[in-house]
């Protein structure tokens, strides 16, 4: 019951907060998908981080055709090995993504002084159906 009671607590402070004019949100939507295929930067990064991953897995076939007689253990060992490898460059080049793709969000939500930007990529049933500007272009702009 006590949940309740600060629940409905929460909801009259917010609605006198909006009813007060101080509670205005301003919403941005971003095709994160459109980003990654039109935007240079972020291409490039994930052409890099493609050819890393290919030449990290040519080269493990290459120690594995290199050693036909190796053992089982010192298979599985290799396989680890480039597992580990494979994800941290999954890692590495996701964090390059990130940081640029949050930079230049980041610096447009400034510009337009904007409160709020959520991800819209579901092309049939976006996030944000009415109320929000969408900053794909001047992210893609950005990231020239």
């Amino acid at each position: 019951m006590n949940y309740f009671s600060k629940a409905a607590a929460a909801v009259l402070l917010t609605a006198s907060a909006l009813a007060a004019g101080c509670g205005q949100v301003h919403v941005a939507t971003l095709n994160v998908a459109r980003v990654q295929e039109e935007a240079p930067q972020i291409k490039s990064v994930i052409t890099e981080a493609n050819e890393k991953l290919m030449e990290a897995q040519q080269e493990a076939q290459a120690k594995f055709a290199s050693n036909p007689n190796m053992t089982a253990e010192e298979a599985q060992q290799l396989q680890m090995e480039t597992q580990r490898k494979l994800a941290g460059l999954n890692q590495m080049y996701s964090i390059q993504l990130e940081q640029k793709l949050n930079v230049a969000v980041q610096d447009i939500a400034k510009e337009k002084h904007l409160d709020v930007v959520m991800q819209d990529g579901a092309q049939p049933y976006p996030s944000v159906l009415v109320g929000s500007t969408d900053i794909t272009d001047e992210v893609i702009g950005k990231l020239q």
